[in-house]
């Protein structure tokens, strides 16, 4: 790779030490490599050990970038940094700590065409009563995921979308919603009776994992020192609770200072 050369805000980015930073840049502008440059830092300053940082992002390829370039300059056989896009690093915290809510660990994680297979071999089992089609059901299957696509990355259970169904004051959509509540209900359920997890459900079930089981949420922040966050989705709500969940501290770590960088 070529060497990288930063302009003065970049250099900024890359030495700030003081607390959370928000670095705000449009695509091109070299936000990969300033994070890159800044986990060296981190590194070869010593303020903290590579196992203590994490950099999540919402590409892999800039995942693959990131460790491309840190693995050129360090030595060989170094302690590696956790780099992750957000789904990766949700699948392997589930499958180590994912027994604590219930998920078997060697759950199968399904794309979206298995998700519609999954879907539709199970579609009598969901609980439709008047929205399910007479006819060909391929396009409301479709629909239904992408409903509960959307629900999962706004960080809303099946519980969760029960209790808004109750409370819809027209009787019409009151049922609709009901319906399709219980039926995104069941779908969860029927992938953890039968060992398999979609891509929705890795951060969902994370958050859950960390807001129910206090002990596991503790052991990741006492292990991640900085947290660095690239190709930020500020339209997946679950992503920011989940980064806002790792970065909590304790008494003692506010009086001493932050120890959290969010890039």
């Amino acid at each position: 790779m070529p060497q990288i050369r930063l302009n003065e805000n970049q250099k900024r980015a890359v030495e700030y030490k003081d607390g959370d930073l928000l670095i705000i840049a449009g695509a091109g502008t070299g936000k990969t490599a300033v994070i890159t440059q800044r986990i060296l830092h981190i590194i070869k300053n010593g303020w903290a050990k590579p196992s203590q940082i994490l950099a999540l992002t919402f590409m892999e390829k800039a995942a693959e970038e990131m460790q491309t370039r840190i693995d050129e300059e360090m030595e060989y056989g170094y302690d590696e940094p956790v780099i992750s896009t957000f789904h990766s690093f949700c699948d392997r915290m589930l499958r180590e700590d994912g027994y604590n809510i219930g998920l078997d660990g060697g759950y199968s994680l399904m794309n979206k065409g298995q998700s519609y297979i999954f879907l539709r071999r199970n579609i009598y089992d969901l609980g439709f009563k008047t929205l399910l089609p007479k006819g060909n059901a391929t396009k409301f299957l479709n629909d239904f995921l992408s409903h509960v696509g959307k629900l999962q990355d706004e960080g809303i259970s099946s519980e969760e979308y029960m209790k808004y169904a109750e409370s819809i004051e027209n009787k019409e959509e009151k049922v609709k919603a009901k319906e399709l509540a219980g039926a995104y209900k069941k779908y969860t359920e029927l992938k953890i009776e039968n060992s398999c997890l979609d891509f929705g459900d890795l951060i969902l079930f994370t958050v859950q994992l960390f807001r129910e089981r206090k002990n596991v949420l503790e052991k990741y922040r006492n292990t991640f020192k900085y947290i660095l966050v690239d190709e930020f989705q500020d339209t997946n709500y679950t992503q920011n609770i989940l980064v806002n969940l790792l970065k909590g501290q304790t008494n003692e770590e506010r009086k001493n200072g932050p120890l959290l960088t969010v890039v």
